[in-house]
Order: structure tokens, then sequence, then C-alpha cells
């Protein structure tokens, strides 16, 4: 299984040679190059990333500041000149620690940590994903169940979360929005803003932006979440 990853680093040279090591490397596949944050911060908005070799020493925003706003699904390798980041890099949850100067054989350790970790963890998702068909949620002072199948959406009430079954059913729970993304299975259930979670098999109408539910319930697809959307309509295209 290839893994889709992107190198960055402002130095061209160091640049250069980890984008090198990427191409010569079976099972990763070189999605870009990045000279900043800022360029990476563009490019990892792709759901398919998995994976970043990171520079710690940056301009501006540096790898370790970067780590913290990148999304769950990306894991990375840190690669810099300096010995005394080593303890920092973990305890950001880094897979690896590279010191220049890189050998190839150093990068493809670090590499293939990385692939380990990511494929178990996709692996373990899927699993999670096809065995859950239900969801056992606390509403009013009973515990009532949920099948998944029967959501058409779910909208953040702040601490509470509504689920929809239809224009004139629903529940509600006590349950955050975030908890909620992270337990729903992930190729059924999107989240498209900050305040609504979709079922992707539900959807039948968008409409500028807007998903359409029940003729006049219209959800707006947030910035943020535009790109993953996006992606998971051009991949239901035949």
């Amino acid at each position: 299984m290839k893994i889709k990853c992107i190198v960055m680093d402002d130095e061209p040279y160091a640049l250069k040679q980890m984008a090198e090591y990427v191409r010569k490397t079976p099972f990763l596949d070189l999605a870009g190059e990045c000279k900043n944050a800022s360029e990476a911060m563009l490019l990892v908005s792709d759901p398919a990333i998995r994976l970043l070799f990171a520079d710690i020493s940056m301009p501006g925003m540096n790898g370790m500041e970067l780590t913290e706003i990148l999304p769950d699904r990306i894991e990375v390798v840190f690669t810099t000149a300096h010995s005394t980041y080593a303890v920092d890099s973990y305890k950001v949850n880094a897979i690896d620690y590279l010191l220049k100067p890189i050998s190839y054989e150093d990068f493809l350790r670090a590499a293939g940590k990385a692939h380990l970790e990511i494929v178990n963890k996709l692996k373990l998702h899927e699993s999670e994903n096809r065995e859950m068909k239900h969801l056992f949620v606390k509403s009013e002072n009973k515990t009532v169940k949920i099948n998944l199948d029967e959501i058409d959406y779910i909208e953040s009430l702040n601490e509470y979360a509504r689920f929809h079954m239809g224009p004139n059913e629903s529940i509600i729970s006590l349950m955050s929005i975030k908890i909620l993304e992270e337990t729903l299975p992930a190729k059924k259930f999107m989240r498209v803003s900050r305040s609504f979670i979709v079922n992707l098999e539900k959807i039948t109408t968008i409409e500028r932006s807007r998903i359409i539910f029940y003729g006049n319930i219209r959800i707006p697809i947030g910035d943020q979440y535009r790109d993953e959307f996006k992606s998971y309509l051009n991949s239901s295209f035949p």
C-alpha cells in the first residue's frame, strides 16, 4: 500500500534530497514539496495525505508548531540539524526523528516505521467502520439505540447533539459533535461545517454549497471542510 506524503524544508538542497528519497521508496508517493508551513497547510487539506517529513527549524511557523495544528490523520517524521530537538519531537508524538545529514538507510528506517503505523491505523479504522451499525445515546432519562442507517444528519447544539431521522423525527443527546466526528464511520458520515455532520448516503441534492434535506433544510458546507467534501464528490463520479 502506497502512502501519500509531503516533504517540508526551507533549505533547497535538503528539500531536494528528501524528495528524491521519497521517490525511490516503493511504498511512498510524493504529493508535494514545501518551503514553509503555509505551503504545507495548503497540501494537507487533501484527505489522502497521511505523512509529513518536516524540518523543525523553519522561518515563521516551525515544524513543531505546524504539527500542533495538523489533522489527526497525518503522521510526522522530523528532520533537523540540531540534536537538542530530539526529546521535543517525541513530546508531540512524532513517528521518528532524523538528524542531518540524513542517509537513505536512516530515511528508509523511519519511513518504514511510519508506513507500518499508518497501515495499521487504516486497517483498524476500516474494521471499526464495518462493524459499527448503531449508536447508544442518552436522551432525557433514557438510553436510546439509534441505527446509523436511519440518521440523515446531526446538528450541534453547543454541548448537545440533535440526531435527525426525518423531517419530523429527532433525538437530542448530551454529546459533542467532535466526539461524534471521531466515533462515527468516516466512510459513511462526514463533518461539513462546525455545526453539522451528514450521512453521505442520504445526500440527494446539493445547491450553491448547501446540502438540501427534506426540501427546505439547507446545510452549509464550511470553508474548512469544503476540500474534503469536494474530494468525496469527485470520487463518487463514475
